[in-house]
């Protein structure tokens, strides 16, 4: 039996719902009364154990392979393409193609994509204030990459499919996955002894808590019939003004809970030793850049849309992110 059209509206596969943003965005959609799909390589039972989020009707596929997406996205209304390659391996053989299969199935369904953006496809000529349609100049491989993803995304609305770009800066949470403050800020999995800062101090820093981005493309989906056919949007998130801020909140944070944790700087000098042997390491140090100076992203076309945005005051997000990477004790 075929959907209704009222079901359809409330259907969206997610791919890469196991990972960061797909496992959040997943889960939202569920809590909001969507009908949520995920393809997965792995067994269901994997996938669900892997993705933390109850009610996911799962489905075993390869999103390199057209046909598998195409067979997952029979009859929904969205499809949220949230998916990398793990550990950055083989990122540029793999983004554009997994990208063409989503395409495929949004044209085919008239579905709506909807794609975490980044400040990767901007080059300094944009800098320091990125604007909705600021110009997309990158000095970086992924960068250039980035821009080919929005243009493709762009072409697909031509031809009948919607897409939502929601840029925001470096992710962090409690279920963030690989990001900044798992993996170079603090150690998971353990009492904090040591914060490190990748800021040069003064330099200020874009953080995106993903529980927002979650919460701000589930309210642009609820929209979508009245955005353009291609919309794309800046999240403001959590604007680190001189670098410091994101640290020392942790350190504050940590305090409160009887750690005492210090801030050290971030060895740069050791991830360069370290970079031609390791893919992921070799492509945070081509992000570096970003580091280096100021990089902030203007939510002026978000605001018109939603009137607001999603906006977790920063010492709950790290709270619950410290939490969440068992940095601090589970709640009773």
């Amino acid at each position: 039996m075929s959907l209704t059209e009222t079901a359809r509206d409330k259907t969206a596969l997610v791919l890469g719902a196991t990972g960061g943003i797909g496992g959040e965005v997943a889960r939202q959609l569920l809590a909001a009364g969507w009908q949520v799909r995920a393809l997965t390589r792995r067994t269901a039972t994997d996938a669900a154990r892997a993705s933390a989020a109850e009610g996911i009707q799962w489905i075993q596929g390869d999103v390199m392979q057209a046909g598998d997406v195409a067979k997952a996205a029979r009859g929904v209304a969205v499809i949220v393409h949230a998916v990398n390659p793990p550990g950055y391996r083989n990122w540029a053989g793999t983004v554009l193609p997994m990208l063409d299969s989503t395409l495929a199935a949004a044209i085919a369904e008239k579905a709506t994509v909807v794609l975490p953006g980044t400040v990767y496809n901007f080059g300094p000529d944009a800098f320091p204030l990125i604007n909705d349609d600021s110009p997309q100049h990158p000095v970086t491989r992924k960068g250039a990459i980035r821009v080919e993803l929005e243009e493709r995304l762009r072409d697909a609305t031509t031809r009948g499919a919607r897409a939502i770009v929601v840029r925001a800066g470096d992710f962090f949470g409690p279920r963030a996955g690989s990001s900044w403050f798992s993996q170079g800020l603090v150690v998971p999995g353990k009492p904090v002894r040591t914060i490190r800062s990748p800021a040069r101090r003064g330099v200020g820093h874009q953080w995106a808590y993903l529980p927002d981005v979650a919460r701000t493309m589930l309210a642009l989906l609820e929209r979508r019939d009245t955005l353009p056919p291609f919309c794309r949007v800046n999240m403001a998130g959590h604007w680190d003004s001189d670098g410091t801020a994101l640290v020392t909140t942790i350190q504050r944070v940590l305090a409160r809970h009887g750690q005492a944790a210090t801030i050290k700087p971030f060895p740069w000098w050791m991830m360069r030793l370290i970079a031609p042997f390791q893919p992921t390491i070799r492509e945070l140090m081509e992000m570096r850049y970003l580091w280096q100076r100021p990089v902030r992203m203007a939510n002026d076309g978000l605001l018109g849309i939603l009137g607001h945005e999603p906006h977790t005051p920063l010492e709950d997000a790290v709270e619950e992110t410290l939490r969440g990477l068992g940095c601090l004790p589970a709640r009773s």
